[in-house]
């Protein structure tokens, strides 16, 4: 199909959608807008309203949280909050780690450019178990089987972290450029050299980018991993809100901002010298 070429000067059409772009738009935009409104009832959206009648509740709550035990008043009490939180980062840190070595090769063999067919599609099925298991679950069949601590809690991580990852991993190993593969292979290197020194390179900055976005993560999925007994501040801050202590909550919760905080800059200035 051959064009008319515009005279100089001449502001062009603006591009035409079709119909068939257009009822698509509709469908899928439609259908979210469906979704929304049958889920209102299910979700108690209508019960929103609450949220400004309830203010006395709200003000009693809020009093407390606003008014945390200062670490000059009570030293002892912060030494133990803080001794918590490291305990938390630890488990954190041992559940990114091996759940790192579990994803590499869960990656590399969900990876459809690289593996064969035949083993693309059971690992996949694997990793999407990893995932699909919450936290918490797999916190608790762990706390079974090697009790209550934070071996379990890092078990738990480890497994939901590397299914997460590993799909990632597989994600940018089948976004590579090919040359460099190639390259590797014209010098009659096997299939593991072609892996090591034509894969790996062009994805290990992005794997460690990942990697450290799921630490920050897990950070926060250990302290929730502590309301089961898997170990570290989740623990203390569970035995708190129990207690309805909630000057003591809030200075865990101040003392968990902060960690958090701290190791979202961390990660972000390795990120930058990795990418």
């Amino acid at each position: 199909m051959t064009t008319t070429p515009l005279p100089p000067g001449t502001i062009p059409e603006p591009p035409a959608r079709s119909a068939g772009a257009w009822a698509l738009d509709i469908l899928l935009w439609g259908g979210l807008l469906l979704l929304l409104l049958i889920s209102f009832g299910p979700v108690d959206m209508s019960r929103l309203p609450l949220l400004f009648t309830n203010t006395d509740n709200i003000r009693l709550y809020g009093r407390e949280l606003l008014n945390p035990p200062m670490p000059w008043d009570n030293p002892a009490l912060w030494a133990r909050l803080v001794g918590q939180m490291w305990l938390t980062i630890q488990i954190a840190l041992w559940g990114t780690f091996i759940a790192v070595f579990l994803a590499i090769p869960l990656g590399l063999a969900a990876a459809r450019n690289i593996a064969p067919n035949w083993m693309v599609w059971p690992i996949r099925r694997v990793m999407d178990i990893l995932r699909s298991i919450p936290d918490l679950v797999m916190g608790t069949l762990f706390i079974v089987a090697v009790g209550l601590g934070p071996l379990a809690g890092v078990l738990a991580i480890a497994l939901n972290t590397a299914g997460v990852l590993a799909k990632l991993f597989s994600e940018a190993v089948e976004s590579i450029d090919h040359g460099p593969v190639e390259g590797v292979r014209a010098t009659g290197a096997g299939r593991l050299h072609e892996i090591v020194w034509g894969v790996i390179p062009q994805v290990a900055p992005l794997w460690t980018s990942f990697a450290l976005y799921r630490f920050e993560s897990n950070s926060r999925a250990a302290t929730v991993l502590g309301l089961i007994g898997a170990g570290g501040i989740g623990q203390l801050l569970f035995e708190n809100i129990q207690s309805f202590n909630y000057a003591t909550v809030s200075a865990i919760a101040i003392v968990i901002v902060i960690a958090v905080s701290l190791i979202d800059m961390l990660s972000q200035a390795m990120r930058k010298r990795l990418l």
